[in-house]
């Protein structure tokens, strides 16, 4: 607009003579170069960093970032404009920013998370302009960092797996070059003997040091065999967004939202809720000390042997944040390919929402070989689903196989107090 009016000015001019004019349209474009020197000057010589402290976080706890724009000339600048580009669902668009020359600003972000994965915070973009509004521009920082969210996890205290008294928990007597929890016996240090095998107690008695030697861990192992088919999945389409209960977010603006309690997440898709449960599963199972794993075939296939150790939740918390229901083989087949991995006195927590009967006959096989099993079923009709899961549950009441069946709106800590009592089910 002010270079037609300019044109119109400098027309005018020439028509009438009049000096006037002449003023007019030198003045509208020194306005306009003026104007267009003051914000490109006022995005020059700004740095963007970005400090993330919370690298990790879980699904309806807060992710904090620090975000901090350098003014390293000694111009002023008015205002600023940061524009947030970040991943991140819940995320502000930005904030508006005046630094003193050489000044440093630092903004603390709080953002509450509502679904699990792997989210890009950044790049930002600045945005200024000159006094009069007449030009607008923007430049890019490049500076980006990563949060990755764990799915949510809730307290099970009443859980307790069935298959826990197996055959097999009885002393081995038989030795393990690893760390085990089951102590067999001491002996006299050798030269190459780890220094966390000393037992302490036994050197001061005897004045010379003794190493402890260990025995096979008699706990069969558990794992979690997550059905991530993609035909599989049944989406509440009622659900947009995640539910939450609890108070309504907090007010004012996205920097400066103080943490609350953390809410309670409602699924939206059988998906969710079975992530949810591996999830709680894993933290639940892991506190009982058992060697718990997990075996998911999603958008890869993701396979973490059963161990006990103190980053075995972590791996497992990974590995479900990032999960989707991508996959293309069905339930059936991936037990009949992970097979040989399900020894004797191996216990199966199988967590799936799919109807097709076929996985209750591959799972009838790993029982004939001595397999415990527990079934968590999300029944696909509580998200609107159209088919019909009682004859998946009757089967599963023919094999005594103790099922958990999982509705939306249920709490998970109320589901997994006690299996679908088989009485309850009309079999023939």
């Amino acid at each position: 607009m002010l270079l037609i009016l300019a044109g119109l000015s400098f027309l005018a001019a020439q028509g009438t003579g009049l000096r006037l004019f002449f003023h007019l349209s030198y003045l509208l474009v020194g306005l306009l170069v003026l104007a267009t020197l003051w914000a490109w000057l006022n995005l020059r010589g700004l740095v963007v960093e970005r400090e993330t402290l919370t690298p990790r976080a879980t699904v309806g706890e807060y992710a904090r970032e620090r975000i901090i724009l350098r003014n390293r000339w000694f111009l002023p600048r008015l205002w600023v404009e940061l524009y947030d580009q970040s991943e991140l669902p819940e995320r502000g668009p930005g904030f508006v920013a005046t630094l003193a020359g050489g000044e440093t600003g630092r903004w603390t972000a709080r953002t509450l998370c509502t679904r699990r994965g792997r989210f890009r915070l950044g790049p930002a973009t600045l945005i200024s302009g000159d006094p009069f509004g007449i030009v607008r521009l923007h430049r890019s920082a490049p500076a980006t960092s990563e949060i990755l969210v764990y799915p949510q996890m809730v307290d099970l205290p009443d859980f307790r797996l069935p298959g826990a008294e197996l055959p097999g928990g009885q002393t081995t007597r038989a030795r393990s070059f690893h760390l085990t929890p089951n102590v067999a016996t001491v002996r006299e240090y050798a030269p190459g003997d780890s220094m966390n095998r000393i037992h302490w107690r036994s050197t001061a008695r005897l004045g010379q040091l003794m190493v402890k030697e260990f025995e096979l861990d008699p706990s069969a192992d558990v794992y979690l065999v997550l059905d991530m088919q993609e035909r599989a999945v049944v989406r509440d389409i009622r659900l947009t967004e995640p539910h939450r209960g609890g108070n309504a977010r907090d007010a004012g603006p996205w920097w400066a939202r103080q943490p609350a309690a953390a809410p309670v997440f409602a699924p939206e898709s059988t998906e969710e809720h079975a992530v949810m449960a591996a999830a709680s599963l894993a933290r639940a199972l892991l506190a009982q000390n058992r060697l718990v794993g997990l075996v998911a075939w999603g958008q890869h296939r993701e396979l973490i042997p059963a161990e006990r150790e103190a980053r075995q939740l972590f791996k497992i918390l990974e590995a479900l944040a990032v999960l989707r229901a991508h996959g293309a083989h069905a339930l059936a087949e991936v037990l009949v390919a992970e097979s040989q991995r399900f020894g004797r006195n191996c216990t199966l927590v199988v967590i799936t929402s799919s109807v097709d009967e076929r996985w209750v006959g591959a799972l009838q096989q790993h029982l004939s070989r001595g397999v415990r099993a527990v079934v968590l079923f999300v029944d696909p009709q509580s998200y609107g689903g159209w088919q019909d899961p009682e004859p998946i549950l009757q089967r599963l009441a023919e094999l005594r196989v103790p099922t958990y069946r999982l509705r939306q709106g249920q709490p998970l800590a109320e589901a997994l107090r006690e299996p679908v009592d088989v009485r309850l089910l009309d079999f023939r």
